[in-house]
């Protein structure tokens, strides 16, 4: 019997304190926290909507989706999700379907991960 390695790729998460301490200084915590809720679940469900459209082999609409999860990322401190967002959306624009497939899951896990981490932080004082 043959023995069978599984890959188990993780990313590191890389979220902006600075970036998110910045927001609650700039609005009323209430409301910045309100904010960050909807950007979180805004970011939840364009992930799973661009998994939808890889699936549907709908490249160009991936791309726009992908595209518009940048500024939403950014917005609330997730620059490495924002990153990989943008690596998401130029290989769905340039039809390369390998690295498309990649840089996908890694969306996928990096946004995961991300998300669980503004969690996590807004439980702690920002």
């Amino acid at each position: 019997m043959t023995n069978i390695k599984k890959i188990r790729p993780s990313e590191t998460v890389n979220v902006n304190r600075d970036r998110l301490s910045a927001l609650y200084s700039e609005m009323d915590p209430v409301a910045a926290e309100d904010m960050v809720c909807r950007a979180m679940e805004e970011l939840a469900l364009r992930m799973s909507h661009c998994d939808r459209l890889y699936r549907a082999d709908k490249l160009d609409e991936l791309h726009k989706s992908s595209k518009s999860m940048i500024a939403i990322a950014d917005q609330i401190g997730m620059e490495g999700m924002a990153r990989v967002a943008s690596d998401v959306s130029e290989c769905a624009a340039a039809g390369d379907r390998t690295a498309l497939a990649a840089t996908l899951s890694r969306l996928l896990r990096t946004g995961e991960g991300s998300l669980s981490a503004i969690w996590d932080l807004q439980d702690i004082t920002i």
